[in-house]
This record gives C-alpha cells, structure tokens and sequence, in this order.
C-alpha cells in the first residue's frame, strides 16, 4: 500500500522511510506541506498520510483540510506526528480533521500498530464502497441485461425531454421486441430465451450513440431513448439496429437461432410528455408486429 511521509527534518522523515520500507509499504516523500499536497492531487496518489504537525509554509493540520474538503477524492487515513503533549489541544485544531495523532519520540510497534488498523479501516470503507454502488446498480438496472430497469429508463426519458426542451431538439424513443423470443421460450426453454435476450440486449447497446439510453422495457421489450435524433436519424438508427441485431445467428446452448427483431418509433417535439412518446412508440410498435416480422414503423406523436 502506498503510504505519504511529510516532514521537514531530513533526519526523522529519512528514518520513518526506511522503516515503512522494511514494512513493505511503497513509500512518497514530501519535505513541507505545499510539496505533500501536490502529491496528493496525483490520480494515484497514497491512501494513508503521515504528516507533522509542524511545517513551514503549510503545516499538517492545514494539509489535513485540504483534504477533507475535497469530496471527491477516496477516503484517506491522515495520521498527524506532534511533539505536543497528548492532552494539549485536545479537541481542537488536529482531532476535527485528522484521524489519528502520535506524540513524538513514537516506539516503532505503535506507529506499526497504528498503521495496522489504518489499513484495515480503508479496506472497510472499500468494501462499504463496493457494496453500496452495488446496491445502487441491482436497484437501477435489470439483473438478466444489465440494461437500465423499467423505472430508470422512463425516469431517463422524462429528463431528456426536459433537456430537448430547454435546447429546442427533437428526442426519438424506440421499442425494440425480439420476434422469436416466445417461440425460443416456449420450444427450448426460458434459459435458451433468457440467453437470447442478454445478447440482443449487448447488441442493441454497442450499437447505439454513447449519450443514448438502453433500458428493458418488459419482457422482451427494450426502450432506446435517443436525444437530438431527428426522423431521418432516427429511421437510419432503426435499420442500423436491425442490421446489428439480425445479421449473425444468435448462439447458445440449446443450438444457434436466426433472431430478428421489430421496431416502433416515435419523435417528439418540445411540446410532447414521456407517456405520449411511450404510447405512440408502442403503437408504432405493435403496427409493425402486425405487418412482421423484421418490420420497422415510424410515427410522429
């Protein structure tokens, strides 16, 4: 683990390295505390910061700040070196900021220990990090696809069109519906269907615009939502999704399946709400499954 040293006596920061060396840590050092605040804005920057308290220029407790008012960086263990007594300033100007203190002359299995339980704090805030950004992706998006869920995607497309009205821009939505996928369900099973679906769905999603949203409508269904997409881009859209989408046999474990699929379209203007655009995208669509398969219908709402 990378670690920051920050002191201005050569002696004690030369010491303190060679000791976290022997501990394995990869070790930065800075000689005040303007130099350790520009290590610390490197995108790969150390995790843990011991820092003295005393420093010319900008001393710790005001590097400690620094940090902690940038929000965007990943939590940080900050450990302040002091050769103040314990109980002075206690709660004042270094316990507000830093998370741990260690009065001078420190025996070297205390800092250790110290650093012990430092590590073990980050990887907790790591695993509490990891966990709840996957909360957030089983409560956004669908568990089969990946793709955006139903309430995501609608809650993008009323965002869009807030957007398409403030920039005066027209915003397409199309439905998307796998015309063999009852057919696959219903002779070789739903894990045959299932494994359909999820590659429909990659093909749909990296064959769409970086700034268009994919979610899983129902079913078999899935909802492009498209923004500053006129009619004519929006019908060359449909046939570049149907050539993706249609052109290689989609293969799984029960054999490989010819797939193809269906699209309604629907272009809005800045006068059109999200359930308008959704209910003319899903006539469109069934108007397509009508005269299908392979079929794509465009209205204007």
């Amino acid at each position: 683990m990378k670690i920051l040293v920050a002191d201005d006596d050569p002696v004690s920061r030369r010491l303190l390295e060679i000791l976290l060396n022997k501990w394995g840590f990869d070790v930065t050092v800075a000689t005040d505390g303007h130099e350790a605040w520009r290590e610390l804005q490197n995108p790969a920057s150390p995790r843990i910061a011991i820092l003295d308290w005393m420093m010319p220029g900008m001393d710790g407790v005001q590097v400690c700040h620094k940090i902690r008012e940038d929000k965007t960086r990943a939590p940080m263990y900050v450990l302040l070196l002091t050769a103040k007594q314990a109980t002075e300033d206690a709660n004042g100007r270094y316990e507000s900021v830093a998370d741990d203190y260690l009065a001078k002359p420190y025996a070297a299995h205390e800092l250790k220990a110290r650093l012990r339980s430092a590590r073990r704090i980050l990887e907790l805030e790591d695993q509490i990090e990891a966990a709840r950004k996957d909360m957030k992706i089983e409560t956004t998006h669908d568990p089969l696809t990946g793709l955006w869920n139903r309430s995501s995607i609608l809650e993008i497309l009323h965002r869009e069109i807030h957007r398409a009205r403030r920039q005066s821009s027209p915003l397409a939505v199309f439905t998307i519906d796998i015309d063999q996928l009852r057919q696959i369900n219903r002779q070789h099973g739903h894990l045959a269907g299932d494994a359909v679906m999820r590659e429909a769905a990659r093909r749909v999603r990296n064959s769409v615009r970086i700034y268009d949203s994919v979610g899983r409508y129902s079913g078999g269904q899935l909802v492009v939502v498209s923004p500053a997409c006129d009619h004519s881009e929006a019908m060359s859209q449909a046939l570049r999704l149907q050539s993706t989408i249609c052109q290689e046999a989609f293969k799984t474990f029960k054999g490989d399946f010819p797939v193809t699929i269906s699209l309604g379209i629907a272009v809005g203007n800045n006068n059109h709400h999200a359930h308008e655009l959704i209910s003319a995208a899903e006539a469109s669509l069934a108007k397509a499954k009508k005269a299908g398969p392979n079929r794509v219908e465009l209205a204007c709402p």
